[in-house]
């Protein structure tokens, strides 16, 4: 094991199934050039030269389009977005046509392309530049949506992104590619839709993925701990599909769950999760199902609101307090 940066972590998976596939290609605003807007693709230029680490122009319907187009005639493209808010100018090339074309061929086609790039609030970047779109994406047959949370996972999970023979949408979180953790030397894939029990506990299930994960979960667990209070952590990795076997077979042990997500409440991930537990787990549940998502607002730019509108550390501990019915 050696310890890398998150953007490590996923040049290695770009560069290693690169080597051994010339069908698999990069293209993005400032991927070739300038080694990527967040250093991802530092280097692989010169590796791998302009035909396959390509620098397009803002134009995200146009190279949406052309990656697509590119998939269905046998090529493998990895598309990057500067980050996923930019890619709603591209939603229709997505959803009406990669998510559709093998359905819609009856199988003739199919589009086996990595749409990966930033996700989420990474600062004061103000409401435009702050969304989490991976609960609508997941809401679209045809796709599958993956969200890192470590570095380890990045690179496991982007490996077998690029092998899946259909559309993937990975989506990374701008405020972690700095981040630092463990990978192995040897090469090693993740299972896309099959969930993580990052901890085991006794007392409460909390479900999460991405950067809540390592920026409020974690550290929310270690305050409980301090308690007397065990939770067991779950990392979905993947939103669509969702590996709802994991989480009923904590939840039927602990007897409650709470989840937290950084998007909106209507529609989230953390809704579905809610309704799949109560209807195959409702007799095992001690307490309602709660969960910890932003404020239902455009994500404020002012540093003092942008605390209140997000999840914290403080909102998760006492969200698990309340289903466990300890007074404050």
């Amino acid at each position: 094991m050696r310890e890398i940066q998150f953007r490590e972590a996923l040049r290695e998976a770009l560069n290693e199934e690169m080597r051994k596939d010339e069908k698999i290609f990069l293209m993005g605003e400032e991927v070739a050039e300038y080694n990527g807007a967040y250093k991802v693709s530092q280097g692989m230029l010169d590796e791998f030269g302009p035909k396959r680490v390509i620098d397009t122009p803002i134009s995200e319907l146009g190279f949406t389009g052309i990656g697509i187009g590119a998939a269905m005639n046998g090529l493998r493209p990895v598309i990057e977005f500067m980050t996923f808010n930019f890619s709603l100018v591209g939603i229709d090339q997505i959803i009406n046509g990669a998510a559709k074309v093998l359905s819609m061929s009856g199988g003739q086609f199919s589009v086996p392309i990595v749409f990966r790039g930033p996700t989420g609030n990474a600062g004061q970047l103000g409401a435009q530049h702050s969304q989490n779109f991976e609960n609508w994406y997941a809401n679209c047959p045809g796709l599958k949506v993956v969200v890192p949370s470590t570095p380890y996972e990045a690179k496991g999970l982007l490996k077998q992104s690029i092998l899946d023979p259909d559309p993937v949408i990975f989506m990374e979180s701008e405020v972690m590619y700095g981040d630092k953790g463990e990978v192995p030397e040897e090469e090693y894939y993740i299972e896309i839709g099959k969930a993580n029990v990052v901890k085991e506990g006794s007392d409460v299930t909390i479900v999460t993925y991405g950067k809540m994960l390592t920026r409020v979960v974690n550290p929310a667990v270690e305050e409980l701990a301090k308690e007397g209070i065990s939770a067991e952590v779950i990392d979905l990795r993947t939103v669509r599909p969702i590996d709802y076997d994991t989480v009923i077979a904590s939840v039927k042990k602990t007897n409650r769950l709470i989840i937290v997500e950084e998007t909106w409440p209507l529609g989230s991930i953390a809704t579905e999760v809610s309704f799949k537990v109560q209807k195959d787990a409702f007799d095992f549940l001690d307490a309602p199902i709660l969960r910890v998502v932003s404020a239902d607002v455009p994500i404020p730019y002012a540093p003092t609101l942008l605390v209140e509108a997000l999840p914290n550390v403080e909102r998760v501990v006492a969200t698990v307090k309340s289903v466990m019915y300890i007074q404050k």
